[in-house]
């Protein structure tokens, strides 16, 4: 009751009770203004998420590094990632898609990137040296699994030195240094990968009004252009936190970030444009936990809930240090999989 009222509040004087980003703590943030919309309820623009739609479920993974990381550390850890163990392990459970974070706040990324590198001047470099992207989407292609990447909007504000190089304040600014070199650094990694990556899911976007509104790049035209450089048909979706209502803040999202800490909850709000899209954990947390905090009998019967509403479903599951789900996970899943393949066809 006392959460409602909070939120109810929240919204009358113009600002988001937003969650924490996958276990770290967000602020209160001004609400976001909605998407455009057609009358039919579809955004002007290509219809990009046709596959995304027909897919109904996937997996979300993130592999970040902790702050004490080093860049040996992370290095062998990466090195580490089986990714023909984890395509294995999603091709059993029915998933059509996969999530990976290239990183988070600490600055170290799961990919090599020559212009990060020679922006922020860390040597040796937090980006591995593996490109676990490329070795992740060459074991999921073959199993008909699309590859997607999670990027927060912001710099890593658990490294010092990035932040400086990269410009970036945090808060309710233009920030258009910091957006400039980081639509760089998106470009880079886009165009190295192609059509291999399906789609781009930006995180900590909380002042769109401030930064990203503008009529001259950098924009939210130019960011979605950044991430589409190397495959115009990738998907693109910014997340403003957590609002309960699955919606969008921008005409060039083609699905929404959907981040939901309940999977009960979840709402799509009617005629938004884009595709419906909800993101919510089967452990702990985001990226946490050993045990599933939801009964199959629950887990089950609110996801084909949100598929008859033609909501597509990612489910974030723990991993294991060389990159797999933990079996209990696994056959969460697969049960998971099995109903929503059932219900497809009826």
């Amino acid at each position: 009751m006392i959460g409602n009222q909070l939120a109810t509040l929240a919204l009358i004087c113009g600002l988001t009770l937003a969650g924490p980003v996958f276990g770290q703590e967000k602020q209160a943030q001004e609400l976001p203004k909605p998407s455009i919309a057609t009358d039919t309820g579809t955004l002007a623009q290509p219809d990009r998420a046709a596959w995304f739609r027909e897919a109904r479920f996937g997996v979300f993974m993130h592999y970040v590094g902790g702050e004490a990381t080093t860049a040996a550390d992370w290095n062998e850890k990466i090195n580490r990632f089986d990714v023909e163990g984890l395509a294995k392990q999603l091709e059993s459970t029915g998933a059509r898609y996969f999530f990976i974070t290239l990183g988070q706040n600490s600055g170290h990324y799961l990919s090599p990137n020559k212009t990060y590198d020679s922006i922020v001047g860390i040597n040796p470099s937090k980006c591995s040296g593996r490109d676990l992207v490329a070795d992740l989407y060459k074991a999921l292609e073959p199993r008909g699994i699309r590859l997607m990447v999670y990027l927060p909007t912001g710099a890593p504000d658990r490294d010092p030195v990035a932040m400086e190089k990269l410009e970036w304040k945090r808060g309710p600014y233009p920030n258009r240094e910091f957006q400039l070199k980081w639509e760089s650094v998106i470009r880079e990694w886009s165009e190295r990968w192609g059509k291999h990556v399906h789609g781009w899911w930006f995180d900590g976007c909380y002042w769109p009004n401030a930064m990203y509104r503008g009529k001259t790049a950098p924009n939210f035209e130019s960011f979605a252009a950044a991430a589409r450089s190397g495959n115009p048909d990738s998907i693109v979706a910014f997340n403003p936190g957590r609002l309960g209502t699955l919606m969008t803040i921008s005409p060039e999202e083609d699905y929404t970030a959907g981040e939901i800490n309940d999977v009960e909850t979840a709402r799509p709000r009617p005629r938004d444009g884009a595709q419906p899209h909800m993101a919510s954990f089967l452990g702990a947390g985001w990226g946490r936990g050993t045990e599933l905090r939801y009964t199959d009998a629950q887990i089950i019967p609110w996801t084909l809930g949100l598929i008859k509403k033609g909501v597509v479903v990612s489910y974030d599951v723990p991993k294991q240090p060389d990159g797999l789900i933990p079996e209990v996970f696994v056959q969460q899943l697969r049960k998971i999989g099995a109903a929503v393949k059932g219900a497809s066809t009826r």
